[in-house]
C-alpha cells in the first residue's frame, strides 16, 4: 500500500486561488437553533463570498447579519488526495444598486430554477484551507 498524503495548510491567497476554479460550494447557517447546509453557486468578489437566493434560511441569515461559514472542496477518492477551504464570516444582503450591477455577471447565475432576486455576501472574516497532497519522496 502506498504512502499517505501529507497534510498541507493552505495561506488565504492559494485559497482564492482555489475557491475561484469552482462554482458550488455549501453554506452553513442556523435555521430555528439548528445548523443547516445547503449547496451553493457562488463567485467572488475580492475575498467575499457572493451567492444568490429566493428566500428561507439563507436570506433569514443575511437579514439579522448572522455569522457564517462556507466550505468549499476538490477531492479525488482514488488517490486519497484533494483540498477544502472554510469560510467565516457575517452574511448580509447586498442593497446598494450599484454593487447589484456589478455582480450581476450572467454567469454566476445559479442553477436551481426559480426567483433568485437576493445576494448575499459572506464576508471573509476567517479563511483557512487544507490540502491532502500526495507525499514527496
Amino acid at each position: 500500500m502506498g504512502e499517505h498524503p501529507q497534510l498541507v495548510e493552505l495561506d488565504r491567497t492559494e485559497c482564492l486561488r482555489l475557491l475561484g476554479r469552482l462554482q458550488v460550494g455549501r453554506m452553513v447557517f442556523t435555521d430555528q437553533t439548528m445548523p443547516v447546509v445547503h449547496p451553493v453557486n457562488f463567485s467572488l468578489d475580492g475575498d467575499d463570498v457572493i451567492m444568490r437566493t429566493s428566500g428561507g434560511g439563507k436570506l433569514a441569515a443575511a437579514v439579522s447579519r448572522g455569522t457564517v461559514a462556507f466550505e468549499a472542496d476538490e477531492l479525488d477518492p482514488d488517490t486519497c488526495t484533494g483540498w477544502s477551504v472554510v469560510v467565516v464570516g457575517h452574511a448580509e444582503i447586498v442593497n446598494d444598486i450599484d454593487e447589484l450591477v456589478a455582480l450581476a455577471e450572467p454567469a454566476d447565475r445559479p442553477w436551481a430554477p426559480g426567483r433568485t432576486a437576493h445576494v448575499i455576501r459572506i464576508r471573509a472574516e476567517r479563511m483557512t484551507g487544507r490540502r491532502l497532497a500526495p507525499t514527496t519522496t
